[in-house]
């Protein structure tokens, strides 16, 4: 509201401005043009051609304002002849004369002045604006530092609130120690690190985490991010980091953050031995400089994170500056386990939420991530009118974040329907046959995103690193839906080019980059080029002579071939297993793990349950009650084998 109002105050204070100016010169124009001559006019008023003239006093001039009988009006600045009037009444003109108030010395001022007013008045709304709140919002707090304080009695954020990365936590409570006991540390000639630089992907709790070493340390936390200090005025940057430090050693002991420090700390010179940004350059400089500028036994430590460390310049990771980094990467089961701890103490949860079940199902998320299962579960709840959380519930949140929303108004027709189900009855039946392959949690045919239908396969516990089996494995089950329809349906579809697409990428992968060509040397067939491009990013050559590419085109050729040729003869072998698996889908739609292992075992199929959403029971179709179970969870993000619509 406040931001509408200010835009809507500037352009009323432009509008002025130009009113003002515009008005001054229009009334200039019109009194400085005459549009008849003296002598025209005696010559009009003897040809009888003029009705009436007003004579108005202008300070020592005089304006006669002439309308001709045809209409026409003319104005002209008359010369002082007292036979004037005389001449003009003998020839029948209307002869009327007024005085024209004069303005007064503070209106003159004003009128003149007020377009230079305004426009001063703008130009500092404009500074107060851009100098922002942080900034005082005076127009000379322009270089002032934005960073926002949060002092020690506000800020309640401990370690207790850092879930699923121990070993991050357990590097910096030293910081938190010397904090709190300097003299600990400098009495023994030790030095704490200057600056701490947290390294990691996105949503992995780096601010979280430095907001709770101040909460432990009971100090005040400035925090600001890296964007904030580069402005379009050079020099604008540098003096906002001098008045940070200035504010910091006032303040010492305390914790300077910076978020994504490489807004700033990027390589100077852009990598590729030309100019640079000279603002961000000379911010960075300024950053340099007041990071060397502070000793160890003054209390202020910087803490800066980052997803992007590669970029960064030299002399800001060198020691005496970022002397440590620290790692903080996506957590293991045991950390999801923990996040999902902290952030379901804020949420009402049915008795039969398995957590554990939870982060098993959930490899490759962050916390930010988990964070939004749990917020997308209780949307859930609430939107069916549920009073707590169920595992239902969570399981909706999981499926949509994974794959979208559940596509349920979609018309597909009979045949769609088959082709799918078959499709993806190829991918359950291979994923369950070859050991080496993650175990298949669910199948469904309901459409998700761009996906017609989906099999999901998770991994009994995270995956440190793959093997050659379990990425032939992969390559196989990728086949598979292909491989039913040509078999079944007697056609093929455009649905398994994502497949195709994961097939072809693995074995090249694993011929070119990992050593698994059987009839090449174990070497490296590519070659990063890690220097900065222009774009930011690292450029990608191959290293191979002709030959060599002929060679390894044949290798993941062979692979290729390989793995479909025996994903076919599985499906050909298990004829009857298929048919059940895609009618079983046709019927219910989706398929847990239950359900497909009883299809596997050549069992029959059991309906699915029913979640009595309040009560957390499960009800079978028949209307039965039977002790709750966990609902299944969904796999990871890749690989996932799925039908995209065409």
């Amino acid at each position: 509201m406040n931001n509408s109002f200010g835009k809507l105050a500037l352009w009323l204070m432009i509008g002025v401005v130009l009113f003002s100016v515009f008005k001054q010169f229009e009334g200039t124009k019109r009194g400085a043009e005459p549009t008849m001559s003296y002598t025209k006019l005696m010559e009009e008023a003897r040809a009888k051609r003029i009705e009436k003239v007003e004579i108005t006093r202008q300070g020592s001039a005089q304006v006669l304002t002439v309308l001709s009988k045809d209409g026409k009006v003319s104005s002209l600045v008359s010369p002082s002849d007292i036979y004037m009037v005389n001449d003009l009444i003998k020839e029948g003109v209307d002869v009327s004369a007024r005085i024209e108030e004069e303005k007064g010395l503070l209106s003159t001022l004003f009128f003149t002045f007020a377009p230079t007013l305004l426009i001063i008045g703008v130009w500092i709304f404009m500074m107060r604006q851009m100098g922002g709140k942080a900034g005082g919002g005076g127009p000379f707090s322009f270089g002032k530092s934005k960073a926002r304080v949060l002092d020690e009695s506000n800020n309640t954020t401990t370690f207790a609130d850092v879930a699923g990365c121990d070993e991050a936590k357990a590097e910096v409570k030293e910081l938190v120690d010397f904090l709190k006991e300097p003299g600990k540390y400098t009495k023994l000639g030790g030095r704490i690190p200057h600056g701490l630089l947290l390294v990691g992907p996105p949503g992995t709790g780096k601010t979280l985490l430095a907001k709770a070493i101040a909460g432990e340390a009971k100090v005040p936390f400035f925090n600001i991010s890296g964007s904030d200090f580069v402005e379009m005025f050079v020099g604008v940057g540098a003096s906002r980091v001098r008045d940070m430090f200035e504010q910091a050693r006032k303040s010492a002991p305390c914790i300077i953050f910076i978020d994504e420090i490489d807004a700033v700390g990027r390589q100077r010179g852009g990598g590729m031995g030309g100019g640079g940004n000279d603002e961000r350059e000379q911010t960075l400089n300024a950053l340099l400089v007041e990071m060397d500028g502070f000793g160890s036994d003054q209390g202020i430590i910087v803490v800066a994170a980052t997803n992007r460390a590669d970029v960064l310049d030299a002399a800001l990771l060198r020691p005496g500056r970022f002397d440590r980094q620290v790692e903080v990467g996506l957590p293991d089961i045991r950390g999801r386990e923990q996040i999902l701890k902290v952030h379901m103490r804020k949420v009402p949860l049915a008795q039969g939420v398995d957590i554990a079940s939870v982060a098993k199902a959930t490899p490759g998320f962050s916390g930010a991530e988990l964070a939004n299962l749990i917020n997308e579960a209780a949307l859930f709840s609430a939107r069916r009118g549920g009073t707590v959380i169920t595992m239902n519930d969570l399981e909706e949140a999981k499926d949509k974040i994974y794959m979208g929303v559940a596509r349920t108004s979609m018309v597909m027709t009979q045949d769609e329907k088959r082709c799918t189900a078959y499709h993806e009855a190829g991918h359950a039946v291979v994923g369950c046959l070859l050991p080496a392959s993650d175990p298949v949690y669910k199948a469904t045919i309901i459409p998700r995103g761009r996906a017609l239908g989906v099999v999901w396969r998770l991994p009994n516990q995270d995956r440190i690193s793959y093997h050659k089996n379990k990425m032939l494995a992969d390559i196989t089950v990728s086949f598979a839906g292909r491989i039913a329809e040509e078999i079944f349906l007697e056609d093929i579809s455009s649905g398994a080019s994502s497949d195709y697409q994961n097939a072809t990428q693995i074995a090249k992968n694993m011929v070119t980059q990992w050593g698994m060509g059987d009839g090449l040397s174990p070497m490296i067939y590519t070659q990063e080029n890690n220097q900065i491009m222009m774009g930011g990013g690292t450029g990608h050559s191959i290293n191979m002579s002709q030959s060599t590419m002929e060679r390894v085109d044949a290798e993941i050729e062979k692979i290729v071939a390989t793995q479909y040729a025996l994903a076919k003869k599985l499906i050909n072998e298990n004829t009857d297993i298929m048919h059940a698996m895609a009618a079983a889908l046709l019927q219910y739609e989706t398929l847990d793990a239950e359900q497909i292992n009883d299809i596997m075992a050549r069992k029959p199929v059991q309906p699915p349950k029913l979640i009595n959403r309040d009560e957390d029971k499960a009800v079978d179709q028949t209307g039965g009650n039977s002790p709750a179970s966990p609902a299944p969870a969904a796999s990871p993000p890749a690989p996932v084998q799925a039908s995209p619509a065409a």
